[in-house]
């Protein structure tokens, strides 16, 4: 195990707000927008998200790295938060299958974070001050150098990050073999997505954010996939593009959270930051169509516009969240497209929403019709 001093760390937010703590993982300095994730488990699946890309995570359970690092649980080839925020940094751990502990993986992988901080003040300010950036340092102590440097940092508002995650070249998964063939726009995908296809005798053809549909189109894929993935819809004009002319394909489609923007954007609903966002493994949702609730996995900072969803003569809601009455999921009338804000693969979370792959692919054989 690497050696580790607990070395005195700052968390400064953008409102002036101090905490202290102690240093975890790689000695240094990070910025990003602030957010929290009230999931008691999946820290690992939390920290290698795409869609995380650009954000200092809080975790809200009590204990970080208490079951170490099981390489086999990432969504991603590497850590995508920008910084970690937690209370309990426990560098043992137990579990037979994990090959090392959060330190070390931290440390490998260049993350930035701080420990032993009152993360339920902390989530509290955050819930009544809303999302903002913040930067933790364990190597500068001036508080002023920190404000010029969080200064600096862009607000997530407006911000095209999907570019940055998503694939540099174009791959495949699943049998070559598989009945159905499905076209993936990686705006940040998840390899527990690709999983569930693969599952279901499906072969994905993972392409890069901004392929473009005229070349997606040549594989001959049997239907469309929109991934997850980070920063703002609204600054995503070329993935817009895209999503219409799927739409105009014929082809069936469906979208899971940034997806599901882009999928609103592209029928003419605008998009909004959100004031904190919704983030962890046990958010009610109601399926009004089958007049079902499913416990759902949610990760993002931004939703579709409600008020818009509602007057539009393009879409219909197909599930609410039963917290705030947020729009959840769509589907686009006279097309077979339809797309969720909530994460159904449910890695980390709950199994209720994965019958969503399976509506899907009986969409595309034909035996599921609206």
């Amino acid at each position: 195990m690497t050696n580790y001093t607990k070395l005195p760390a700052i968390l400064l937010l953008a409102d002036g707000t101090v905490y202290y703590g102690k240093a975890a993982g790689k000695i240094g300095t990070t910025t990003g927008e602030i957010c929290f994730n009230t999931g008691m488990t999946g820290y690992q699946e939390i920290f290698t998200d795409p869609s995380y890309f650009g954000q200092i995570m809080v975790t809200t359970n009590a204990h970080i790295g208490n079951y170490g690092i099981h390489r086999e649980e990432i969504e991603s080839d590497s850590i995508k938060i920008a910084g970690l925020v937690c209370k309990n940094y426990n560098i043992g751990f137990s579990r037979k299958e994990a090959s090392e502990s959060i330190q070390d993986y931290f440390q490998n992988e260049n993350i930035v974070g701080i420990s032993d901080i009152d993360t339920r003040a902390l989530v509290r300010h955050i819930r009544h001050k809303g999302a903002m950036n913040a930067i933790i340092s364990s190597e500068i102590t001036d508080l002023e150098e920190l404000k010029a440097k969080l200064a600096e940092v862009p607000s997530m508002d407006g911000l095209e990050l999907s570019s940055q995650v998503s694939t540099k070249e174009a791959y495949f998964y699943g049998s070559p073999e598989a009945s159905i063939k499905v076209a993936a726009l990686d705006l940040g995908i998840k390899k527990n997505i690709l999983r569930n296809f693969a599952d279901r005798d499906v072969y994905v053809h993972v392409f890069p954010a901004k392929t473009t549909f005229e070349e997606m189109e040549k594989w001959g894929a049997d239907g469309y996939f929109i991934s997850n993935g980070p920063g703002d819809p609204s600054a995503m004009p070329y993935a817009i593009e895209t999503v219409k002319k799927v739409l105009a394909s014929e082809k069936p489609m469906f979208g899971i959270c940034l997806g599901h923007q882009l999928l609103a954007e592209a029928n003419g609903i605008g998009t909004m930051k959100m004031f904190n966002g919704h983030r962890g493994l046990n958010h009610p949702v109601k399926n009004i169509i089958k007049n079902h609730c499913e416990v759902t996995s949610q990760n993002h900072g931004f939703g579709v516009i409600p008020d818009e969803v509602r007057n539009s003569d393009k879409v219909e809601i197909t599930h609410i969240n039963l917290n705030d009455q947020s729009i959840e999921g769509i589907r686009v009338k006279g097309k077979k497209a339809f797309s969720v804000q909530y994460h159904p693969e449910s890695s980390p979370g709950p199994h209720d929403s994965r019958y969503l792959f399976d509506d899907f692919i009986g969409m595309i054989k034909g035996e599921l019709t609206w």
